[in-house]
């Protein structure tokens, strides 16, 4: 088995962070559970093409390849990356460095806190952009971050909160 990613919390200085977020009407094991089982994220969500893990680690993370198409109208944008992944059970928290794809050298954390009625779910991106000369910052802070990062995310946090919400 891999050794398990040390991958803290995303850095604050970035030049782009998005923020989705979502009370889930579900108990914070389940949504976690669910989240962390990006496997099975294509079954769940028809904006997933595909989740394959290259290894795994002892945490549950690993190297995770993963495609997803960003809807526009009846048309859909194909993305990829690859991600080191790592996972505290004690926490609860999913990080993940994306070191493959037009976005390497993002830092992307979920986490989970009890609330009232469920658990808030939050999902922060924080990244510097591609390293493009002259568009990669306005790349990544008027079209990557807010077009494509927000996009595909907030879809996600949706559709696996739906799951949850089923089965609690």
């Amino acid at each position: 088995m891999h050794p398990n990613y040390d991958l803290g919390a995303p850095p604050a200085n970035r030049l782009l962070t998005t923020v989705d977020e979502q009370v889930v009407h579900a108990p914070v094991q389940r949504i976690f559970e669910i989240a962390r089982e990006v496997e099975h994220w294509p079954a769940y969500l028809p904006h997933y093409r595909f989740v394959r893990f290259h290894h795994r680690t002892a945490d549950g993370g690993g190297m995770v390849e993963m495609a997803a198409n960003r809807p526009f109208g009846l048309l859909d944008w194909p993305t990829w990356w690859k991600s080191e992944m790592a996972v505290n059970s004690t926490v609860p928290w999913i990080r993940f460095r994306h070191v493959g794809g037009v976005t390497t050298g993002m830092d992307v954390e979920w986490s989970f806190a009890p609330v009232a009625n469920g658990t808030h779910v939050r999902i922060v991106h924080t990244w510097n952009g591609p390293p493009w000369p002259l568009i990669g910052e306005f790349a990544a802070t008027s079209v990557i971050g807010p077009v494509f990062v927000h996009g595909i995310a907030s879809r996600t946090l949706a559709g696996l909160a739906r799951v949850a919400e089923k089965s609690a």
